[in-house]
């Protein structure tokens, strides 16, 4: 029986990786829009720019959902 609560605790702190990757997520996109905003010449390499940190950035709630369901399902 305690197992299974330490399994779920880990799991429940696994997912708490989740919240700074989707705050990290938004201050890209908010800073690329501020820069596209005050020089709108260079919308393309921010935006390329923008997509590239977004998808670093999403890597890391991705692999805290695979530790989670890897946890959850695996005795």
């Amino acid at each position: 029986m305690q197992a299974d609560a330490m399994r779920l605790l880990a799991i429940a702190i696994t997912m708490l990786a989740v919240m700074p990757s989707a705050l990290g997520e938004a201050l890209v996109v908010v800073h690329a829009v501020d820069g596209i905003s005050r020089n709108p010449e260079v919308y393309g390499k921010l935006r390329t720019t923008m997509i590239l940190g977004c998808s670093l950035v999403e890597t890391t709630a991705i692999y805290a959902l695979l530790v989670s369901i890897l946890l959850l399902f695996t005795k």
